[in-house]
């Protein structure tokens, strides 16, 4: 990520913006995908070594990547093994692909997913068909993986598929929720991929999902599942989801729930070997470090923030309040990072913008007037909700500015139009894509 954010630090509070913005730099290079492969893989004597774990390479190696970090963890691996691999294929977004030697790049659709997540997921399926007894499947998943690998169950189209996704998207479901439903309507989810695979699957997983459950991350395609059809129509009815959905949706959950259908991944498989090996907590810690490096008294209030983004923001807001005006529960100056996932819930036709942009939008309210503190609340992918910013940097100038360009904040909150407001007042956050996905990050500078 190179990008110049000389148009942020040209008014308001300069410093603490700043700083916000160099805490942010170093949570997004701790969760650099290619260095987080590099850390967690290596080859020694025809053995993989990962984390200690040794794997004899009887056979061949293969590798499949799916996610927004697909290409830079496929890197690694490339560098890291080199002529040993003998086939590979990466679904990425659109805009994230990177030049690969041995490994073939399918760029897909993100959040929704088009015809090239059909493509890749199918190649993907045929891939692991390949591998024989003696062989390694390398699976590298991170985040965004649900949309870019998937295949949906036999009579399920494409659109179906699209349309149900965008039903959950806006439903305020959270993701885990949102995936408990992909996964049964899916070929590969919900370790569905491991059991097609007769060799040695290692799976290397970057996760963008609060609390780092793996069987959540991109739907959990290598690894069992807890949940079963009767959640997946619970959460759909639950959410108001239920009677919109379309009609082959419908009925495949109905037979999943009589047992007409095939479940979901329930036990551990010998042959399958899971992965952490970079997550959202890293990265707060190496904000947090960061921060004391500079000085100043730095907290990680949590890495499991969840709730509608707007409201999360007005109780994130009034910590900042109570430290600003009373130092407590601590003293100036001092940093605040939390991790997690906020929600929006839309109703209605939307505006423009992502969870974080609004979350950045209204906390602005609460901060307004109050010298010296920035908040700056962003997806680490580089993308929140269907834009190009990756979220929002507000300061005590923010609301007057917003107000200056004659913009009705509440009504802009209340259409969920964060993006269009954030650009008034020149507080969007453009990072371009970081090629990495550990779920979103907030840090507040108080001064």
């Amino acid at each position: 990520m190179n990008v110049d954010f000389k148009e942020l630090l040209s008014y308001g509070d300069v410093k603490a913006k700043e700083i916000a913005l160099n805490l942010m730099e170093e949570a997004i290079k701790s969760a650099d995908p290619y260095k987080a492969v590099k850390r967690a893989l290596k080859v020694e004597d025809n053995r993989l070594i990962i984390k200690g774990k040794e794997f004899p390479i009887k056979g061949k190696v293969y590798v499949l990547a799916f996610g927004k970090a697909a290409c830079s963890m496929a890197q690694a691996v490339e560098t890291i093994l080199g002529d040993k691999i003998a086939e590979g294929i990466a679904v990425t977004k659109y805009g994230y692909s990177l030049p690969l030697k041995k490994i073939k790049v399918i760029e897909a659709g993100h959040p929704i997913p088009d015809e090239n997540s059909m493509r890749g997921a199918q190649l993907g399926v045929e891939l692991a068909r390949k591998i024989g007894k003696d062989d390694i499947l390398l699976v590298l998943i991170s985040g965004g993986g649900s949309a870019l690998f998937m295949l949906p169950e036999d009579g399920i189209t494409l659109e179906d598929k699209m349309k149900t996704n965008e039903l959950l998207l806006k439903s305020g479901a959270k993701i885990y929720e949102i995936n408990t439903v992909r996964k049964h309507i899916s070929k590969v989810k919900g370790g569905k991929l491991a059991k097609l695979v007769k060799g040695t699957l290692i799976s290397l997983i970057l996760s963008d999902v609060v609390g780092d459950p793996l069987e959540a991350i991109a739907s959990g395609p290598t690894v069992k599942d807890s949940t079963t059809f009767q959640d997946a129509y619970r959460l759909l009815k639950l959410y108001n989801v239920w009677d919109k959905l379309p009609e082959s949706v419908k009925r495949h959950i109905e037979l999943g729930v009589k047992g007409e259908r095939e479940e979901t991944l329930k036990e551990d498989l010998s042959n399958v070997h899971n992965f952490l090996i970079a997550s959202n907590s890293l990265a707060c810690k190496a904000a947090k470090r960061k921060a004391e490096e500079l000085g100043l008294n730095a907290y990680i209030l949590t890495t499991t923030l969840e709730g509608e983004a707007r409201e999360v923001a007005i109780a994130f807001g009034s910590i900042i309040e109570e430290i600003y005006h009373r130092e407590r529960p601590f003293k100036r100056p001092c940093v605040l990072i939390a991790g997690g996932e906020t929600t929006v819930t839309i109703e209605g036709k939307p505006g423009l913008g992502g969870p974080n942009q609004e979350f950045a939008l209204s906390i602005a309210r609460k901060i307004a007037g109050l010298k010296g503190v920035a908040v700056l609340a962003m997806d680490t992918d580089g993308t929140d909700g269907p834009t190009d910013a990756a979220g929002g940097l507000v300061d005590s100038y923010t609301v007057n500015l917003i107000k200056r360009e004659d913009v009705d904040m509440e009504e802009y909150l209340k259409k969920h139009n964060a993006y269009e407001a954030l650009k008034r007042a020149g507080a969007l956050l453009i990072t371009g894509p970081t090629r990495t996905n550990v779920n979103s990050i907030i840090i507040a500078v108080i001064l």
